[in-house]
């Protein structure tokens, strides 16, 4: 168990979700280390939930008024983890324990615990429990002091769908494997492919790129395997193809979908060999090069079509990335937009300062078909054509922003006014180019107290 902490409220909080009183007393005096609270039913658990904000629940789905079932149990299990999806729920049952263990975990719960009760083997799964809410706490502070947001080479992002990803590809990148990216145009494939060779033991290498979709058929086999002097007419020199200069590196096929069926045979002989010949060519070259492909198309389906060839997928598939898009991304559209707003003012010597709050409501809302590029793009051409310090919603030709009217409803009145106060903290900071004087003069407060601010919610400077 832990040791108690000199105060109480600094404990950390523990939720006992049991209508058994005699179980509820003996539970609450053999956690020390934790400020325990009861509840004895789902409304009392969910009230508990919101005023303490527990890290570790121990839920007994046998809850009034069904306590011989499970059915509230698993309605308080899903309430809990919609207010809360970070609690760690260790749910205890009799009935049907293995169905219940399975159900349990499908639905988000941290651990399951047989009745009835041993206290000790109960304390060593809440302890478990706590040490890796502290770990999943710590890792979300580190994010939050850069605003939130992880980079990967030029990958920026806040999203929890989109950092999942950073994430995988940082594990694949040191793995020699094909790695095949899976998503629609403008969502950053060729960055992520670029990040996977910079991490991986071929980035002394060459990263090379062919965008397969963008070269005709009859030449897109010369530009991958290059050919011989004299093989065809034109070729008035030896010109080795993409497969070759991306020897001992990363080559990147883009819309690798688009390859037509013969040269995927030739594809598919170079990846199990490892050997290519150029056009007009007779004597093998032995290429070791690693593959990374991406496609917006599905490949699947292309397969039962008979347009692409399922040994190629599989040889290309080792690693199946799939890239979210912009409108998928939480929060990011609006903190890419704050990037690019700066680095177009800065390469085009604009004095633009930043977003205005009606531009990045209006970036919210928007829905980003075009992804990423789109959002670019649009950026771009505002910071040029923009006439004041200020991109606006109309410089964007987005429709005017407004704040959500179906937000979430927070967990309680304290996680509402921090929801509020990093919103306004980023926004001064943005709008003064992270001037801590100017932004305390913006939101009415004295520097000191924007510093504590700052330092309470891991915001850097």
């Amino acid at each position: 168990m832990s040791e108690p902490a000199s105060n109480p409220a600094d404990l950390p909080v523990l939720l006992i979700v049991e209508d058994d009183e005699g179980l509820q007393r003996q539970l609450k005096w053999a956690y020390e280390g934790y400020r325990v609270v009861i509840a004895g039913d789902r409304p009392t658990a969910i009230e508990m939930v919101r005023l303490h904000e527990p890290s570790v629940v121990t839920l007994d789905l046998g809850l009034p008024p069904d306590p011989d079932g499970t059915a509230e149990g698993f309605a308080t299990l899903t309430q809990i983890l919609a207010l809360k999806p970070d609690t760690k729920i260790i749910v205890a049952s009799g009935h049907g324990a293995r169905e219940s263990a399975l159900k349990a975990i499908a639905l988000g719960a941290y651990d399951f615990y047989r009745k009835p009760v041993d206290i000790d083997e109960l304390g060593l799964i809440v302890s478990r429990a706590f040490h890796v809410h502290e770990i999943e706490s710590e890792n979300r502070r580190l994010e939050a002091a850069n605003g939130g947001a992880a980079a990967l080479g030029a990958m920026l992002t806040a999203s929890p769908e989109m950092i999942k990803v950073v994430r995988t590809v940082e594990r694949v990148a040191s793995a020699d494997v094909s790695v095949m990216l899976l998503g629609a145009s403008g969502t950053g494939k060729e960055l992520l492919a670029r990040a996977v060779h910079e991490k991986s033991a071929r980035s002394k290498g060459e990263f090379v790129a062919i965008n397969c979709a963008a070269i005709p058929e009859n030449l897109l086999e010369a530009e991958l395997f290059g050919y011989e002097r004299g093989a065809f007419t034109g070729a008035v020199k030896t010109t080795p193809g993409k497969i070759e200069l991306a020897q001992g590196g990363t080559l990147f096929l883009d819309e690798v979908g688009d390859i037509p069926l013969p040269l995927q045979v030739k594809l598919l002989r170079f990846l199990q060999e490892r050997v290519i010949e150029r056009i007009g060519g007779r004597a093998p070259i032995a290429v070791d090069t690693r593959i990374v492909c991406a496609t917006h198309q599905d490949l699947e389906a292309m397969i039962a079509d008979g347009r692409f060839r399922d040994d190629l997928y599989y040889r290309l598939a080792e690693i199946v990335v799939k890239i979210p898009s912009l409108a998928e991304r939480a929060g990011d559209a609006v903190l890419l937009a704050r990037h690019f707003v700066n680095r177009f003012a800065r390469e085009m010597n604009q004095k633009v300062q930043g977003l205005a709050p009606d531009a990045a409501d209006a970036i919210d809302a928007y829905p980003w078909p075009g992804n990423v590029r789109e959002l670019e793009n649009r950026i771009k051409r505002a910071v040029i054509m923009g006439d004041g310090k200020w991109v606006s919603a109309a410089d964007l030709d987005l429709p005017g922003g407004q704040e959500a009217a179906a937000e979430t409803l927070p967990i309680n009145l304290r996680a509402a006014r921090e929801v509020a106060d990093r919103r306004a903290i980023r926004q001064a900071l943005s709008r003064t180019e992270n001037n801590i004087s100017g932004a305390a003069k913006l939101l009415g407060i004295s520097r000191p107290t924007l510093y504590d601010l700052m330092k309470q919610y891991q915001l850097g400077s």
